[in-house]
């Protein structure tokens, strides 16, 4: 035990075989045994040996707690509720065992059962650091963003420096729209833990939302994020014995954690339904955690899926190897849950970034990032801005399809309510000083005019509604919403009028839901390609008017189309014909661009490109 106590983990092992090898029964040994297994990893080693154990010993809870925890690691989740739940029965003081319990149900997205969970672990044992930080996480997921900021704070208060407790409140301050506090403390994990991959890409992405910062930036953070990570490149990179046929079909590999429902599912299933079968074989390399309706959707229209969430980076790059993979597509960069790592070691001979948004990763083996011309206009050098060539679509970056069952459109909601109602339903932490001053000017120059946005309850909603009260604006004329199920959220655009984008990043998807729904967008151009999606989508609909470049105009443009009441009703007549009718959701259109994309990139590989991208 002493040998375990002192982390040499191989001399224990070997001990308690050799005790095991006398008596293969003995109980403690048995005990022991199981969890120098477990915390080397080698879960289904420690079921066999656990169970041994539970048939010595059927009433001993940890036991069970254990082989709970074994269970849950091989994503077996019944056998790890029952074992679990007979732990917390056979001892309701065992912290850990409710700990695993929550873990569990947070696993299979049972939000208020896992906190529940964690609760009980930490009023069992409030030093219990991974507690509360599941507890703030489960929280966050659920949008209670200030309970979760206080469980970090709480997890701080026991470990000042504890780096997972400043990353989780990083995300959470990222989420309340406070995100110089954000980066900041994600700054701070990173002070504590240097190699903290995780918090590394949360500063990476979340640069990209501040408006003090630029592309320049965020591109030499990333650039850090690849140095600390992934070291030199040719220690890594082994080289790739694919055909250099040009013409042949190709073999292309998506890598997501997302292929469930989520957003990214309305830009990738209109590809998948469009690629052509005959120039494209399709393999998507999945970790969804809880696979869903929409992950079988996309594992129908995919020639190869694979689920990769058991398989270490560089397992699943081996497995990516073996399939030959010609192009390989990360959705995710520097976003939550990411794999870039996987493409690190560049299992495939070309290598993308697109979707996730448009940014960069840093990583010297992502040979290209898709981008379109509005977002970065071929007239504006780049070349300082990202690690990857820029390659730009024609059209747009994203190809829109609504999936679900949606809202009719109705008449404008100012023709019932005799006033304005604009709204904002972007993430809030794309929210900032700057943004709020210009919403509160178009309220105040617009006589009755309310707005709904989208903040979760606490210091998000405080914070609006003091920076409109200190504008001169009744904060009783917003109206706050908190998270809904698609079709709910949907049906919100049908009492808003105008939409108001964010800056110095726009609305993406809720932008173009907005459009879908019958109302116009008023953006604003940022500095980055972040900043232009609602250049993108205006283009594409023929509504250049509705774009800004400055303070003064954003407000002017508000202002005017709210006073231009035929106006807004023929917008809202005409828009998701509009937007049907455009190459934002023409999927056909979109995969033949995006594969000549592919078709270039693979060429230049195989040494016989045109010198010129598509």
């Amino acid at each position: 035990m002493q040998h375990h106590r002192d982390k040499d983990i191989a001399t224990a092992e070997k001990l308690y075989r050799q005790i095991l090898t006398k008596d293969p029964n003995h109980l403690v040994t048995l005990h022991l045994l199981g969890s120098v297994l477990l915390e080397t990893g080698r879960n289904e080693d420690a079921i066999e040996v656990l169970l041994r154990a539970i048939g010595r010993a059927p009433e001993q809870a940890v036991l069970f707690a254990n082989l709970g925890e074994a269970y849950r690691r091989l994503g077996q989740v019944a056998q790890a509720m029952a074992s679990l739940h007979r732990a917390v029965s056979l001892n309701p003081g065992l912290a850990e065992a409710h700990y695993t319990l929550g873990l569990t149900l947070y696993g299979e997205g049972r939000l208020d059962d896992a906190i529940g969970c964690f609760k009980a672990a930490l009023a069992l044992k409030p030093g219990l650091l991974a507690a509360h930080m599941s507890l703030a996480g489960a929280l966050s997921r659920a949008h209670r963003l200030d309970e979760a900021r206080d469980a970090c704070e709480r997890a701080l208060q026991i470990d000042p420096s504890f780096a997972g407790a400043y990353n989780e409140l990083g995300v959470v301050l990222k989420e309340q729209g406070r995100i110089e506090e954000a980066i900041a403390s994600f700054r701070r994990a990173l002070g504590c833990q240097p190699d903290d991959r995780i918090a590394h890409s949360n500063l990476v992405f979340a640069l990209s939302w501040d408006p003090t910062q630029d592309a320049r930036s965020v591109v030499q953070e990333a650039i850090r994020w690849s140095e600390h990570q992934v070291g030199p490149r040719t220690a890594v990179v082994r080289p790739h014995t694919n055909d250099r046929d040009p013409d042949r079909r190709l073999r292309v590999g998506y890598v997501s954690p997302d292929f469930r429902e989520h957003c990214q599912a309305l830009f990738f299933v209109p590809l998948l339904e469009h690629h052509d079968r005959r120039a494209v074989e399709v393999f998507c390399y999945s970790f969804v955690a809880s696979p869903d309706e929409w992950t079988r959707r996309i594992r129908g229209r995919s020639d190869e899926f694979r689920d990769i969430r058991s398989l270490t980076d560089a397992e699943a790059s081996e497995a990516i190897r073996g399939d030959r993979i010609d192009l390989l597509v990360d959705l995710t960069m520097h976003m939550g849950d990411n794999r870039l790592l996987l493409f690190a070691s560049k299992p495939a001979p070309v290598q993308l970034a697109w979707l996730a948004y448009p940014g960069t990763t840093g990583l010297e083996t992502m040979d290209y990032r898709i981008t379109d011309v509005f977002l970065d206009p071929p007239e504006i050098d780049v070349s300082g801005w990202y690690t990857e060539h820029s390659v730009r679509l024609p059209d747009s970056f994203w190809c829109y399809d609504p999936l679900t069952q949606v809202p009719e459109v109705n008449a404008p909601p100012a023709l019932r309510n005799q006033r304005i109602t604009f709204g904002c339903l972007n993430n809030f932490g794309k929210t900032n000083g700057e943004v709020f001053a210009l919403w509160a000017r178009v309220l105040a120059a617009v006589e009755g005019a309310r707005m709904v946005v989208l903040a979760y309850p606490g210091e998000s909603r405080a914070r609006a509604r003091d920076a409109f009260s200190r504008a001169g604006v009744d904060p009783d004329r917003i109206e706050f919403v908190g998270y809904q199920p698609r079709a709910e959220y949907l049906s919100v655009y049908q009492r808003i009028d105008i939409c108001l984008d964010t800056f110095p990043v726009n609305g993406h998807t809720t932008s173009l839901d907005a459009f879908w729904m019958g109302v116009p967008v008023i953006t604003r151009v940022g500095p980055t390609a972040l900043g232009r999606a609602g250049l993108c989508y205006a283009r594409n609909l023929g509504l250049d008017d509705l774009v800004a470049t400055t303070a003064e105009q954003y407000v002017a443009t508000a202002v005017a189309l709210a006073n231009d009441r035929a106006r807004l009703g023929s917008l809202r007549a005409e828009l998701r014909e509009r937007m049907q009718g455009s190459a934002l959701m023409d999927g056909p259109r979109f995969a033949r661009h995006l594969e000549s994309a592919f078709r270039w990139m693979w060429r230049r590989w195989c040494g016989s490109s045109h010198p010129e991208a598509p």
